[in-house]
């Protein structure tokens, strides 16, 4: 077949992802890949037809071009620019759902409410943040549940997904876990089990039923539901007359179909069931919410629109994401893939990238050629022609032939044109597969690979499934997410779940085809151009079904109509025969289809129907565009059902049902074609399908089986209550039909009908007798109406005779009248006939007198004309008849004008001739005519006179004559007008000659005569006219072509023979006697003697002053001399060698080599030659032969002594016994080349002898050098100098016997003093290395005697140090010392070789030298002298005796020595502590006594700390400041010694301090035990042993940390206990405060609950807790408990062992009483009294507003209407209050008196009554009710005069407190 075999692309390894178990995209095996031939290239489609059987398994497959198929990119690169998108990679698939939170708390909280009766009163909080319920919910959802993720531990993915930033911590996880069982785990049962009643089965039927299985019920046209768990339906009752409606669909915008109305539990929006993508079967269970208020537009996700880019300003974007992700080095597949996945499954945080996709090339340009597109100029024309035709160019490829869109007329983006991506790292395209199921070709133009992954059409279902299954919560939210192209999913997870998946690598240069129904998505490997196009080959159709089937689900509009393309792919006349198959299967698919829809509707009442208005194009796709359904969104090119309630609104056939609540009568079918039109196409369709497939045969035989079954098989349908087929309908109406033909016409039997018809005309084949009677019906119809319509306006317009009514036209009439015999029977048709037969004869008459035959005049035809109007019937010769009358009159106006014309060439000749041919058209015979030919006649003579003058050669005197004769005529003839511009344009011409000619001779601008001339002369050829002054113009033309040449000559120099050549032309034209050319004549004269004298000189080869004077005589001469070229070339030349010749000329005296430089000897050679070749006469030329003489013998003498230099270097024989004899040799060869090197610098030359000579001396120094070494010990540097400079050595020299000799030699005495032990090598030898070197002694010519005795010594050495070595680990380790050790590495360092003994030696002293260092960094003591690690652990062992020493003396006589530094007591100033009875120092003491006032009474700093409870320890710290080893270091670094080979000193020390630190340590554990079991009130008893331990810890040198935790927690609980021993004993009352954190701070250190002091503590808590509950309820009761039980209360209060004072003053203030009512506070609005400072109650007093000065009853007594009422109010209290607690009058006027002025307050203060916080901060200033503050009187008195604006506010003051 010619196809290549697939190969796969290479393979990569990734690594594990984190989400599945399989390692990765690297193991998806890879797809196939093609390399077509050149043959196999040719056809695209054809191509890829053979391979789809091998490719179409694997969903995709790479396509190789051939090697010279390399289009050129077609886009400008420097100015290309693109919009791009912005693609957060780590969100295509670890994103949460794009959740509206507020619609997930709406559903959860009414679940709380109806199924666990409680509400969510607080949020929840999770990781320092509110924790998101629903996010946490769909994270779990996301990884299938709670009891998956609990198996499967997938917490950590489920916290990233809550809260993405930070590290997961294994607690968050477990806290998480923990608040979703609490909070969510039982609402996940209940949407799993609504979710699984929705899968079961509806809620209700989806017509006629009332009730759901649910307990739902539909009481109206707008959903409201009650379920069976109690919740309230809420009922809108609606009349059926109202024509409005309570709820529209959002998609359809109808509110009909109320039953079906799903209404969105938030928005309260609706749709029908119907409506929805994809559509539900029946109303779900449970609360719906829409799609809008699921999706949250904070959290949805999509690719953002991006920047626009230059393709420069993006490929520095890409290239610097790139170098940030993966640095420099250029990253391998592997890397790229797996890095990848881990940003799509959100394992490395937040990527963004930027994607220019989707770039429509219509309007940003192709990457292909195209031929409409302006070619680069980089481009040849050949190729872009070629690659603009070539159909794998994808502009080209959808239109193909054989592709199936070639019909579609409309530019399709993406579809029909070409998509452009630019792409960089990591931008995607994510999982997908093409609209309507298409074909899709990529090409990559350039750049970055492209990575692809792919899954077989035949997995589609499965890979569905599996996304689902996968991202649940994402689908959830949206059900149509795969077609949103923003989602990833690992291909792992789909190899995990059984979905083959396979991947291709495109590489720059590559076609990727994807086929039908193949999802597939991948990403970029860097900055890349590709360009992609959908194509539809044969093959596709089925799946282009499917498509439009998907499409009509999920409710999408889709890209074409399928019905629209299969029809137009059948009608077309070149469709291709690989077609026919399918698209005859798809035709019968789509004609069952559309039978079954058809016959559905005829069965359910739809009987009107109408065919759809033809289109003008039906060849092509899309020219005109479809209406669609308003239900499903797809085009209705077959047919709609429409409604006349809803006119615009149309419904495919499978929804007529939704279209309105209309009875199906009122419904009408619209269709394009009838059955019988489909069937004959498919019927078409098989007829060119010769080899169609047993499949197609056997489905065409069902079909027409199926029709005739139809047709002859009396199918009962129920129409109208009873039983009756369509055929018998048919039958009946036939019958009925062909009986109208018979009577008189009828218009509304005809329309009735055809009516009739309706639900007949758009079945099969069977109806075709229908069709032609329905066809002679309406054609019958319209002819009598035709014939009605003509009669009914010829008798209006004979009635009229109106102008503006309409006449019938005649031919209308004859089309009528034509028919024979009559359609049927009408009355009017022979009274038609009459007028008709009237018009026809008139027609005649007009048509005669319009012939050519015809002589009519004008009054004749006006006449006629006039008669034809007053016919009824309009024919059209009337008109022609009317254009005759009016032409003839403007003809005869026109001549008339012509004729009478005065003015001259004011007549055009064609107009003459228009009205001859307008006469010949016409007709005519009028005297007019006759004029007219006079006058033409006339023009016609002038215009023979002028051609004649014209054809023939021109005079000037013949045209004047001509001129004058015709000046005068009307009629503008061309010919002559153009005789009058030659005859003016010769006159011009003479008169500027003879302008020019006047003083020709004397201007001195005779360039510009040239000019002049030149011109004048070109316009006298160019004449039509001759002239006869013509031949003068071109003789003075030349005349002054030789003046202008000879006034060159004065200005320019010019050469002599020019100047001859114009003499001798002036001489022919008789212009030499001018004084110009005299003056010429002299100049040439002196010019030819100077040509002599120059010739002379160069014949004698005269001196260089003869040469140059005759340059200077040249001067004066103004010509240009053919010999002064030659003069001063010989003077340059002799000049440039004299140049050349000093240095040369300078080397022959003694110079210093530095001020010259190096001369050449061949350029000395090439001087001699030039010296020959000079023309001037030089005495430097001699001398430069002698020069090279010099030089000639200095080179014979340096090349005999390199022949000297080569006879050393070759000899072969160097014994012991010549190397004394050579070394003097050697010495006076290098003198002599020292002494010719100099002799030769001298000369200044750069001799090819010299770098020999100086090559050859550095070697022979070097050789002597070598050979002195055989006599003498050298150093190691000394040699390995000399060996470096062997690099040096010329390679010639080097090559020599001698320097081969002594080089070998010189590399051996440097091995031999490398291997000799030394203290300062770094690198040792082996001693059998060293004996190695000693051997290869024998095979050198030069011997070195002595270092080969220094071998031997050094052998000897070694043997010596190796027997002590045995010796000391022959000895005890307690005989191994230390020092023996460090003396036997020194002496092997200095002379011992390489050996296991010296290693071990080595090792020991290293072990013992770390580990006593590690002993120094344990025990922090600087290391300065050697013996520092001993003296740091006595120090230490002298603390822990002192330690050790206070544990035991515990109890005992008090100390006799002093605890700080432990010195004895005499010879020192001692002071005692009065508690411990310890003894300190006074100088050991320092600022610590300063801080006490008695030293007698002294206290140390350990009592203090104890006895003071202080929380953290301050003082005893050691003496000597360091930080103190730890006990567990100790013991580890004496296990440590234990491989020791030696005996230390300090090793025993260090294990007497560890059993020391031990023994304190048991000590220290004995007494914190008891004080942490110690519970009792006694403090005295722990605080002892706590003082014992704190001093004998901080004196310790070692330190121990679980023993120190204790103790830090024994202290602890000791401070607390004291502290709270203080609270409980001082004469304060503690405060609750303080008690609730002492609770808080003893459960924090763990106080024993039996402990004495906690136990206190709790009662009084509870205790204090009781009692201010009570208070604060009393405080806020507004008077409901009586006063003495309130002040009963506040005594016990103040009884309390606690102190409230909060809740005193609360008590307090409510025990006050105010107004005549006696109550207290309660919040209603008062006023003050502007005396006493009483307040009073508006309603007590009866007052609505504020007055400006209020003045209380008490102050001033009232009418006694005022005092009852009074006495009422306050009778109407009760009983329970007691007396007033107002203050007396005395305090109040003391009050103010020393009352501060205060600020005035706002409006609303004064209104206000004075709230309890003011009160309490009155009663927390004053000491008691006493003092009490009425504040707000002076306020009011200010704002009295504002009565009006309080009245105003005083309601909202009034609302404000309630």
């Amino acid at each position: 077949m010619g196809k290549g075999r697939p190969r796969a692309v290479e393979k990569g390894v990734l690594g594990q992802s984190s989400s599945v178990s399989l390692s990765g995209p690297s193991s998806v095996p890879p797809g196939p890949v093609y390399y077509p031939s050149e043959d196999d290239f040719k056809d695209p489609l054809e191509y890829i037809y053979r391979i789809r059987p091998e490719a179409e398994p694997y969903g995709i497959c790479r396509i190789v071009p051939p090697k010279s198929w390399k289009p050129p990119f077609g886009l400008d690169l420097n100015s290309f620019t693109f919009p791009t998108k912005t693609q957060a990679i780590h969100q295509l698939q670890a994103r949460p759902a794009a959740c509206d939170s507020k619609t997930f708390d709406l559903e959860y909280n009414r679940f709380l409410e109806n199924h666990c009766g409680k509400k969510l009163k607080k949020r929840v909080v999770f990781e320092g943040g509110v924790l998101d319920f629903c996010k946490l919910f769909n994270a779990v959802k996301r990884f299938g549940g709670y009891d998956k993720v609990v198996n499967e531990k997938k917490w950590g993915e489920v916290v990233r997904f809550v809260r993405s930033e930070g590290n997961t911590r294994e607690c968050a996880k477990h806290v998480l876990c923990q608040l979703y069982r609490e909070h969510l785990y039982d609402y996940e049962e209940y949407y799993n089990r609504l979710n699984h009643d929705t899968v079961r089965g509806c809620k209700r039927g989806m017509h006629g039923e009332k009730k759901g299985g649910h307990g739902v019920e539909f009481l109206s046209s707008k959903r409201r539901r009650r379920n069976s768990d109690g919740e309230k339906v809420k009922i809108c009752k609606v009349e059926k007359e109202e024509e409005e409606f309570d709820q529209i669909c959002e998609q359809c915008g109808s509110g009909l179909h109320g039953e079906l109305m799903l209404l969105c539990d938030r928005c309260n929006k609706g749709w029908h069931i119907y409506c929805l993508s994809p559509p539900l079967k029946g109303i779900p269970p449970g609360n719906w919410y829409c799609l809008e208020c699921l999706n949250s537009d904070k959290d949805s996700f999509g690719f953002v629109p991006g920047k626009h880019f230059s393709l420069e300003a993006f490929r520095r974007v890409a290239d610097r994401a790139k170098k940030k992700r993966f640095g420099p080095v250029p990253p391998s597949r592997m890397q790229l893939e797996k890095t990848f996945w881990e940003i799509v499954e959100g394992l490395v945080g937040e990527v963004e990238v930027m994607y220019g996709s989707d770039l429509d090339t219509s309007v940003y340009g192709s990457g292909f050629p195209r031929v409409n597109d302006k070619k680069p100029e980089s481009i040849e024309a050949e190729i872009w022609d070629k690659y603009c035709a070539s159909p794998w160019n994808l502009n080209n490829l959808p239109k193909l032939q054989g592709s199936m869109l070639r019909a579609v007329h409309h530019n399709i983006a993406g579809v029909m044109v070409p998509w452009l991506y630019v792409g960089m790292l990591f931008s995607s395209f994510c999982w997908h597969f093409e609209d309507h199921c298409f074909y899709s070709m990529n090409y990559l133009h350039w750049g970055e690979p492209k990575c692809w992954y792919s899954v077989p059409g035949s997995e589609a279902s499965a890979f569905e499934k599996v996304m689902r299954n996968s991202l649940p919560d994402l689908f959830d939210a949206q059900p149509d997410l795969l077609f949103q192209l923003v989602t990833m999913l690992n291909p792992s997870v789909l190899q995990e779940n059984g979905v083959p998946v396979y991947s291709v690598l495109q590489e720059p240069g590559n076609f990727v085809i994807t086929f039908p129904r193949s999802y597939h998505g991948g990403f970029n490997f860097g900055l890349n151009c590709a360009e992609a196009v959908n194509f539809a080959p044969a093959d596709w159709l089925p799946h282009g079904g499917f498509g439009a089937e998907l499409y009509q689900l999920y409710r999408k509009a889709s890209v074409l109509s399928h019905e629209e393309l299969l029809c137009a792919v059948a009608k077309a006349k070149d469709c291709d025969r690989k077609a026919l198959p399918y698209l005859s299967k798809e035709l019968n698919r789509i004609y069952a289809k559309e039978k079954k829809c058809r016959e559905g509707l005829w069965r359910n009442g739809i009987i009107k129907s109408s065919p759809m208005s033809p289109k003008k194009s039906p060849e092509f796709v899309g020219t005109e565009e479809d209406p669609t359904c308003i239900i499903c969104q797809q085009y209705l090119f077959l047919s709609a059902v429409v409604c006349c309630c809803r006119p615009s609104a149309f419904v495919c056939l499978e929804h007529w049902k939704h279209l309105c609540e209309c009875k199906p009568s009122k419904h009408r079918l619209l269709y394009r074609h009838t059955l019988a039109e489909l069937k004959q196409l498919v019927l078409l369709t098989d007829k060119y399908n010769s080899d169609e497939t047993p499949q197609c045969s056997d489905l065409q035989r069902q079909l027409s089986c199926s029709d005739d079954l139809s047709a002859l098989i009396k199918k009962s349908y129920q129409v109208r209550g009873g039983h009756v087929s369509l055929a018998k309908l048919a039958e009946e109406w036939l019958f009925r039909s062909s009986k109208i033909f018979h009577i008189p016409y009828s218009g509304e039997a005809y329309s009735n009908a055809l009516k009739e018809t309706e639900q007949f005309l758009w079945a099969g084949s069977e109806m075709d007798a229908v069709r032609a009677m329905a066809k002679n019906l309406f054609a019958a119809q319209n002819w009598a109406e035709g014939i009605k319509d003509c009669l009914c306006k010829i008798e209006s317009w004979s009635c009229n005779q109106s102008h503006d009514l309409e006449k019938v036209d005649l031919e209308r009439v004859n089309n009528l009248l034509n028919l024979n015999p009559p359609p049927c029977i009408e009355p009017g048709h022979l009274k038609l006939k009459g007028y008709a037969e009237y018009a026809t004869i008139l027609v005649q008459e007009i048509d005669s007198a319009l012939s050519t035959s015809s002589k009519s005049s004008i009054p004749e035809l006006e006449q006629l004309y006039s008669r034809a109007c007053e016919v009824p019937i309009h024919v059209k010769e009337v008109e022609k008849l009317k254009a005759r009358i009016s032409a003839l009159k403007v003809w005869v106006e026109n001549v008339r004008k012509c004729i009478h014309e005065k003015c001259p060439a004011a007549i055009e000749v064609d107009v003459l001739y228009k009205l001859k041919s307008e006469m010949l058209e016409l007709q005519v015979q009028l005297p007019e005519a006759e004029m007219l030919l006079d006058l033409l006649r006339q023009v016609e003579t002038w215009q023979a006179r002028c051609s004649e003058i014209l054809n023939s050669p021109i005079n000037l005197k013949n045209v004047e004559l001509l001129l004058q004769e015709l000046d005068s005529i009307t009629v503008n003839i061309p010919k002559l007008k153009l005789l009058r511009q030659y005859h003016g344009a010769a006159v011009s011409w003479i008169s500027h000659f003879n302008d020019v000619c006047v003083n020709i001779h004397e201007r001195e601008d005779q360039e510009n005569v040239v000019d002049e001339l030149k011109c004048i002369l070109n316009q006298g050829l160019s004449m039509k006219i001759q002239v006869d002054e013509l031949p003068l113009v071109e003789v003075e033309l030349k005349k002054a072509y030789c003046r202008k040449e000879s006034l060159q000559v004065r200005h320019t120099k010019m050469t002599l023979f020019s100047i001859q050549q114009l003499m001798e032309e002036a001489a022919l034209l008789q212009i030499e006697g001018e004084q110009l050319f005299i003056d010429i004549s002299g100049v040439l004269a002196a010019a030819m003697h100077w040509e002599e004298r120059a010739a002379h000189i160069f014949a004698s080869e005269a001196q260089m002053s003869d040469f140059e004077d005759a340059i200077r005589t040249s001067e004066d001469i103004y010509v240009i001399l053919p010999s002064l070229e030659d003069v001063k070339y010989a003077i340059s030349m002799a000049k440039s060698w004299l140049k050349n010749s000093k240095p040369f000329l300078g080397s022959s005296f003694p110079a210093r080599e530095g001020f010259r430089p190096m001369l050449k000897v061949e350029a000395l050679k090439e001087l001699v030659s030039q010296s020959n070749l000079l023309k001037i006469s030089m005495p430097e030329r001699p001398m430069i032969h002698s020069v090279l003489k010099n030089c000639l013998e200095w080179e014979h003498d340096a090349s005999s002594l390199l022949e000297d230099v080569d006879c050393l270097f070759n000899m072969n024989n160097t014994g012991n016994t010549l190397i004394n004899s050579l070394i003097p040799k050697i010495e006076c060869v290098v003198s002599m080349i020292e002494s010719v090197l100099e002799t030769g610098l001298s000369l200044g030359f750069d001799f090819d002898e010299i770098p020999k000579l100086q090559n050859a001396c550095s070697a022979l120094q070097w050789c002597n050098k070598a050979l002195s070494f055989c006599t003498v010990v050298t150093a190691l540097p000394v040699v390995e100098s000399l060996m470096e400079n062997v690099g040096h050595l010329p390679i010639t020299c080097a090559s020599s016997a001698l320097c081969s000799s002594l080089i070998d030699g010189v590399k051996w005495l440097k091995r031999a003093t490398e291997v000799i032990p030394v203290s300062c090598n770094h690198k040792r030898c082996k001693l059998s290395d060293a004996e190695e070197v000693l051997s290869e002694v024998q095979r050198l010519k030069v011997s070195f005697p002595l270092m080969v005795d220094q071998l031997l010594k050094a052998f000897e050495k070694h043997k010596l140090w190796k027997e002590k070595t045995h010796i000391f680990f022959g000895l005890n380790t307690e005989e191994r010392t230390w020092s023996k050790l460090l003396k036997l590495k020194e002496l092997g360092k200095n002379g011992a070789f390489s050996c296991c003994e010296l290693d071990m030696i080595l090792s020991e002293s290293e072990k013992v030298e770390k580990w006593k260092q590690h002993c120094l960094d344990i025990l922090g003591d600087p290391v300065g002298d050697v013996n520092s690690l001993l003296g740091a652990l006595l120090k230490i062992k002298h603390t822990l005796d002192r330690s050790l020493y206070i544990y035991k003396s515990r109890g005992c006589n008090p100390r006799d020595l002093c605890i700080h530094c432990f010195g004895d007591i005499k010879d020192h100033e001692l002071l005692n502590c009065s508690i411990c009875k310890d003894w300190y120092h006074l100088q050991c003491l320092g600022a610590i006594l300063g801080h006490q006032s008695d030293a007698k009474a002294h206290v140390c700093s350990y009592c203090q700390f104890i006895e003071s409870g202080s929380i953290s320890r301050s003082g005893g710290a050691l003496r000597f400041g360091r930080k103190c080893p730890e006990l567990g270091m100790l013991i580890e670094i004496l296990s440590d010694s234990e491989g020791l080979c030696v005996g230390i000193e300090e090793r025993d020390l260090v294990q007497e301090l560890v059993g020391l630190a031990i023994t304190c340590k048991d000590h220290l554990v004995e007494l914190t035990d008891f004080a942490l079991a110690y519970l009792d009130r006694d403090l005295s008893i722990t605080s002892e042993k706590l003082t014992t331990a704190l001093k004998a810890v901080e004196i310790a040198g070692v330190y121990d940390r679980h023993g120190n935790n204790r103790l830090d927690l024994a202290l602890a609980r000791n401070s607390w206990r004291v502290r709270v021993n203080k609270l409980l004993e001082n004469s304060q009352k503690p405060l609750i405060q303080h008690i609730q954190r002492f609770l808080k701070e003893g459960l924090a250190i763990r106080i024993p609950p039996k402990d004495h002091f906690w136990q206190k503590l709790t009662e009084l808590k509870c205790i204090g807790l009781q009692w201010a509950e009570n208070a604060k309820k009393v405080s806020m009761d507004s008077g409901a408990l009586e006063l003495d039980k309130v002040c009963e209360l506040i005594t016990q209060g103040e009884n309390l062992p606690v102190h409230f004072e909060k809740e005193l003053k609360l008590l307090r203030a409510r025990s006050l009483l105010y107004c005549i009512c006696r109550k207290p506070y309660d919040h209603r609005a008062m006023i003050a009294c502007d005396q006493c400072d009483e307040w009073y109650h508006f309603d007590c007093i009866n007052l609505s507003s504020a007055p400006k000065i209020y003045i209380c009853p008490a102050c001033k007594p009232q009418t006694g209407e005022l005092a009852v009422l009074s006495m009422n109010k306050e009778r109407s209290g009760e009983g329970k209050y007691g007396e007033p607690q107002t203050p007396s009058p005395p305090h109040t006027e003391s009050r103010r008196k020393n009352r501060e002025p205060k600020p005035k307050p706002s409006l609303k203060q004064q209104m206000m009554p004075e709230t309890m916080d003011d009160m309490n901060n009155r009663l927390r200033c004053s000491g008691g009710m006493d003092f009490l503050l009425w504040r707000n009187r002076k306020p009011f008195r200010r704002a009295a005069k504002r009565r009006a604006e309080v009245e105003s506010l005083s309601r909202f003051f009034q609302i404000e407190q309630q």
